[in-house]
């Protein structure tokens, strides 16, 4: 008997609509009442302790799930999608590094570091955008002198059931798959483009005295079924830095993106900032043929600012994060959810700390820890482990039940 949900296939995106919440996060820092907890806190670290157990206070607190925010990771699509109307391999991993590059500045809203909400076990976030076929990047002519040929295919004619004619459907969806360790699974596709990304990511946060680092564990693939690619890619370490007065957030680390069938790889680095002077936010990167050991791309800038891109043709390109066109997820209104999911299973935690109300904020906080350590409770008496919905264990990782790769 076929058990497994599909996950996109619960929802209709025609019960979807634009997301209108704007949770800017304040800039104000500590404040000093704050910052005696916090010290409280750390008085009872140790260097280099794991805190994936230590209860944050509250006000710290991101007024999003986890699972929302590497959904933002995609509030570029146009700049997705365009990656598959690359003419060459070539083109197809550089535009996959400016696509990287420009992820993170969306995903970290405001310039204070605050912490999203640690996903409950079985917690899911789904949501779609809609992208106009005219914002996707067509082909180029890549310098090799290749012919430019149009892409052929059946996909290229069909309509998604739901969008609107001049648009690109994008969809995604986010469970959180495993509580110890705390596991993430997103998949996000786009049928129209044959392509789609199954990532799952393990956040571990470590005590680093005035600063609190996180990595993030884990791996993604970006499949392009016309291309027959697959894209390894792996993510940043994050770090909270000055946390007893304005913590920032920097991301730091090196990671790559790997495509074996075309031999084309990346290297990505984002660069903490030095401790005398220096820039912040740095991030270099470069896209190498492997079978030739020929450097095709470099780029460098700021992955929250300016990135120029150089290419082996001498051409120059420069992407100002702050500029570009974010496109609003679409998702159905909380109401309309299932309890489990992440707007409707926050929401009075939310709410509370809109209305800057901490003690409501940390006591239904408090409710939802408890509900899970005694679903935890009850698990384990009946001897019943826990079964995601729409993701299975394969090896290390979490793959999504029903993937565009199956279904083709």
């Amino acid at each position: 008997m076929y058990q497994h949900h599909q996950g996109l296939e619960d929802i209709s995106p025609s019960e979807e609509v634009t997301d209108t919440e704007d949770n800017e996060e304040e800039d104000l820092g500590v404040l000093d009442d704050q910052r005696s907890i916090i010290l409280h806190l750390l008085s009872q670290l140790k260097l280099g302790m794991d805190l994936t157990r230590v209860v944050l206070p509250t006000f710290i607190l991101e007024k999003r799930s986890l699972l929302e925010m590497y959904a933002n990771f995609m509030a570029h699509p146009d700049m997705f999608l365009s990656i598959t109307a690359g003419a060459t391999a070539e083109d197809r991993i550089v535009r996959f590094v400016e696509y990287y590059l420009t992820a993170f500045h969306e995903g970290r809203k405001g310039a204070v570091a605050k912490k999203p909400y640690n996903p409950v076990l079985g917690e899911t976030f789904h949501c779609s955008w809609e992208v106009p076929r005219d914002k996707v990047k067509p082909l180029v002519r890549s310098n090799q002198g290749s012919s430019w040929e149009p892409s052929r295919g059946p996909n290229n004619t069909q309509q998604g059931a739901d969008s609107p004619a001049d648009c690109y459907t994008v969809r995604f969806v986010a469970e959180q798959v495993s509580h110890h360790p705390p596991v993430s699974g997103f998949y996000c596709e786009c049928r129209e483009k044959s392509m789609c990304v199954n990532a799952h990511v393990w956040t571990k946060s470590k005590f680093m005295g005035m600063s609190i680092g996180v990595s993030m564990v884990g791996e993604g693939v970006l499949c392009l079924l016309e291309h027959d690619e697959e894209y390894v890619f792996t993510l940043p370490c994050a770090y909270a830095r000055s946390i007893l007065t304005v913590p920032w957030v920097e991301l730091g680390g090196k990671v790559s993106i790997n495509c074996v069938k075309s031999g084309y790889s990346a290297t990505v680095t984002f660069h903490t900032k030095p401790f005398y002077g220096g820039k912040v936010h740095r991030v270099t990167a470069e896209v190498k043929h492997n079978p030739t050991n020929t450097i095709v791309c470099k780029a460098q800038g700021e992955w929250n600012g300016t990135l120029e891109f150089t290419y082996s043709s001498g051409e120059t390109k420069v992407i100002d994060t702050t500029k570009l066109p974010v496109t609003r997820k679409k998702l159905r209104p909380a109401e309309k959810q299932s309890r489990t999911e992440s707007r409707r299973l926050w929401q009075h935690v939310t709410k509370s700390l809109k209305d800057a109300n901490i003690d409501k904020a940390t006591e239904h906080k408090h409710r939802l820890e408890e509900r899970q350590r005694g679903d935890e409770r009850q698990r384990t008496a009946d001897n019943k482990p826990w079964t995601p919905k729409y993701f299975t264990k394969e090896g290390e990782g979490w793959i999504y039940n029903s993937p565009l790769w199956k279904s083709t």
